[in-house]
């Protein structure tokens, strides 16, 4: 039997289109898988199973027909839970949100629908989207496949996890401070931030803001992006997803430009894989140094150049930015406990509640740091193609369900602050509005996976994806299950 759990999004279209299966058997078949499978890693925890078996119904009768519904035609796939579909529940992770059922989607998924997926369950996420571990008071707690006394990440930990153990084709996740990336990271699959913007984050209101408008307010650094088990396949999910919100779609259309190069060699990589102020432990270390090694056999132009730019001023930037976007997010009673943090004598909270009620005097200030980083960018990639560097600073750890702000996390077998350890390398490409592509590098002798990220120029998000389809086919290979899931 075909192990289709290993496949990517694009193998399993072109099988359908082929009719070595139908649409209709595949759905089943990952119904089948997440039935059995999903309650080891609780991954998948909303289901559409009767709508989705419709819809597959459907696409064969569209293909007998010699009809395509789109370049996604049949395709099962899950979506995060706050990427909202009619038919299913959007709980951001919170209680006050459990029985909440969208009557509209989001933009991104009516673009997914519009191509043909099929979209037959929801992954879990942490409370309203912000942790770098997944678990709520909901769904309960996430867990990675390759370990499950291991997270797999978050905000995207469900995703991931899912893409991981072959029970879905293809997902979409969002990314604030690395919610796409570090899943990718933990969990051995493949992601993409895209560049700013050039993703619809719009559709259905947030349900804490009772605002009923189809012009919801823009996040500042928040992107939607895809997650698979191959490079190729976040070409594909970019090519259905990249548009402009839908009320600018009347006038407003995104056309990225092709990649700078096609063939592996021709690229001019920039590496940046360690850094005195958050190097990566040894294991990984090791990993991504063997990758490097690895890479410059096939001849590509490695230089250890990096842009000029402090990683610490980028990782503090991407905090305080980040907090003051997300400060509409939560209850109204977080916002004025903030108001009372700005005077705490503890230095996490103190900097939390400035950034969270800060004036806008202060984030034009910030902005306009953003805009030196951005130059350097720019300055940057007129030299080099893309540029590599780690994702996080270890690879995926135990559960720890304390609070974020206080949370520590082993480090060379030594005590470190978690954020610290997580977060720092992701800000680089969030803070400047850059695209930010992870695939696998490899694993540790514990056999964890670790990603390495590939940092594009802006709005040339194909440019840093091709080269992680080259690396797919030239040094990764392709995506194999863990093995308590290969069956």
């Amino acid at each position: 039997m075909e192990k289709w759990a290993e496949q990517s999004a694009v193998a399993l279209v072109n099988a359908i289109q082929e009719k070595k299966i139908s649409a209709c058997e595949l759905m089943e078949y990952f119904i089948e898988r997440t039935e059995r499978l999903n309650p080891e890693i609780n991954a998948i925890v909303a289901k559409g199973y009767d709508q989705a078996r419709k819809k597959a119904i459907d696409a064969d009768k569209a293909l007998a027909r010699g009809e395509s519904m789109g370049p996604l035609h049949g395709l099962p796939m899950t979506l995060k839970d706050n990427l909202q579909i009619i038919g299913m529940p959007a709980t951001y992770g919170s209680e006050l949100l459990a029985e909440f059922m969208p009557t509209e989607n989001s933009d991104v998924t009516e673009s997914l629908l519009d191509a043909g997926a099929i979209v037959f369950g929801k992954t879990n996420l942490p409370l309203f989207a912000m942790d770098a571990q997944t678990f709520n008071d909901v769904y309960g707690q996430s867990n990675n496949p390759w370990d499950t006394s291991r997270t797999p990440g978050g905000s995207s930990g469900g995703a991931a996890a899912a893409l991981a153990a072959g029970l879905t084709g293809l997902e979409i996740g969002n990314d604030i401070g690395g919610s796409i990336r570090l899943p990718a990271h933990f969990c051995g699959v493949y992601g993409h931030k895209p560049s700013y913007n050039i993703v619809s984050m719009h559709g259905a209101k947030f349900p804490l803001i009772p605002i009923d408008t189809k012009f919801p307010a823009d996040i500042d650094l928040a992107v939607n992006g895809p997650l698979a088990r191959s490079a190729e396949d976040l070409k594909l999910a970019m090519d259905v997803v990249v548009g402009a919100p839908s009320y600018q779609r009347k006038a407003i259309k995104i056309s990225l430009p092709e990649s700078r190069k096609q063939i592996l060699s021709e690229f001019k990589v920039g590496v940046w894989i360690d850094d005195p102020l958050f190097p990566p432990d040894s294991d990984s270390g090791a990993v991504l140094s063997d990758f490097i090694d690895r890479l410059a056999e096939t001849g590509v132009t490695l230089v250890n150049k990096k842009p000029n730019i402090d990683l610490r001023t980028s990782h503090e930037l991407r905090a305080a930015l980040a907090i003051s976007a997300l400060s509409l997010s939560g209850p109204h009673e977080e916002y004025l406990k903030a108001l009372e943090d700005r005077n705490s004598d503890d230095e996490y909270a103190q900097f939390w509640g400035k950034s969270m009620t800060m004036e806008h005097r202060d984030w034009l200030f910030l902005d306009y740091i953003r805009s030196f980083e951005r130059q350097q960018w720019d300055d940057y990639f007129n030299d080099v193609d893309v540029m590599l560097c780690p994702v996080a600073s270890i690879p995926a750890h135990p559960h720890d369900h304390t609070p974020i702000e206080t949370r520590t996390v082993q480090f060379n077998g030594e005590t470190a602050n978690y954020l610290d350890v997580v977060i720092p390398w992701n800000a680089l490409s969030l803070v400047s509005y850059l695209p930010a592509t992870v695939v696998p590098a490899g694993f540790t002798p514990g056999n964890l996976p670790v990603g390495i990220q590939i940092i594009g120029p802006y709005l040339e998000d194909l440019t840093a994806i091709q080269f992680a389809i080259n690396l797919e086919k030239e040094i990764i290979g392709p995506f194999q299950l863990p093995s308590a899931f290969d069956s």
